[in-house]
């Protein structure tokens, strides 16, 4: 068993040496700085290539969404904390309730800030940690493994296929060498890390920007965003409530203190007073607006106006 798995790790491409770093420990400062970055600005155009897969996936959460189910996410080591991090920004970004994107890391708490190597060998608690979320069909689950093998993962991802979730998988092992049954496998393959199998660096960038895409595309599609616009975030820290003004000034021309005042009416809801302010109405008018419209501003805008 042993050697099949160092076998299997020996033939992974995100365990193999770079050849542009293979003298890096013999470098100055500048010159380590140097082949990192040159590494790193490979990424983009790995992600870049499969952005196919990302929008069949966007799609996938989306209908998700629409139908009261939520995004999972499902990772060990540095992809789990990726997943566990992009679901707890959604809700002040997006004015989403919790539960609707959710992060589940191989270990749980204790392994988001200590690492819990061994947790993503235990092929049981991947089933298990997603039947805790009381998983259902109306479920999403993307599983995050930068090397695709991980067994925490695959097992976690196999059993959400089983009861009807649509899934999916972000790896940095090539499409061809995609062996877990999923409905979308999104594979940016960024190479070998400048230090050998530390997946944290070029893979993890890589997945951040994945899940980005997903989550940021996803809220687009559901009317999170006006313009180019946070309008459902949520008045829950000051600089959030100072965004809120900043946002209606901008988008609607008003100054500090008539933005503050229309907010006040909207009951703080951004959306809202953008759409009371830009088509002339009053709140529940607008409410209305939003309401008839989905939540999309734009629309709503045009409705209230008729």
């Amino acid at each position: 068993m042993d050697n099949e798995v160092f076998n299997e790790i020996a033939g992974l491409i995100t365990e193999s040496r770079n050849p542009k770093s293979m003298k890096i420990d013999a470098l100055e400062v500048p010159e380590i700085l140097k082949i990192i970055n040159e590494e790193d600005k490979k990424i983009s155009f790995a992600v870049e290539k499969e952005i196919s897969y990302i929008a069949k996936a966007v799609e996938l959460v989306v209908h998700a969404f629409k139908s009261g189910g939520r995004l999972i996410y499902i990772g060990a080591g540095t992809s789990g904390r990726l997943g566990v991090l992009d679901a707890s920004e959604c809700p002040p970004t997006f004015g989403i309730p919790e539960e609707m994107v959710q992060g589940i890391i191989a270990g749980g708490y204790d392994a988001l800030v200590s690492a819990q190597e061994g947790s993503e060998d235990m092929i049981e608690n991947g089933p298990r940690d997603l039947q805790e979320r009381n998983l259902s069909g109306k479920d999403v689950v993307c599983g995050i493994a930068a090397s695709r093998r991980t067994p925490y993962v695959v097992a976690g991802v196999e059993y959400a296929h089983s009861i009807g979730c649509k899934t999916i998988y972000v790896t940095c092992t090539p499409r061809e060498e995609m062996n877990v049954n999923v409905d979308v496998a999104i594979c940016p393959v960024v190479g070998p890390e400048v230090v050998m199998g530390s997946t944290r660096m070029k893979s993890g960038t890589a997945q951040k920007l994945v899940l980005n895409m997903i989550t940021t595309t996803a809220m687009i599609r559901l009317g999170k965003v006006y313009e180019n616009m946070m309008v459902d975030l949520q008045m829950n820290s000051r600089k959030l409530e100072e965004r809120s003004k900043r946002t209606l000034m901008i988008i609607t021309g008003i100054d500090y203190g008539e933005a503050e005042r229309i907010l006040l009416k909207a009951g703080g809801h951004v959306k809202t007073a953008v759409v009371m302010q830009i088509a002339k109405v009053d709140g529940k008018i607008a409410e209305k607006a939003l309401a008839k419209t989905e939540g999309f501003v734009r629309k709503a805008i045009e409705f209230a106006k008729d």
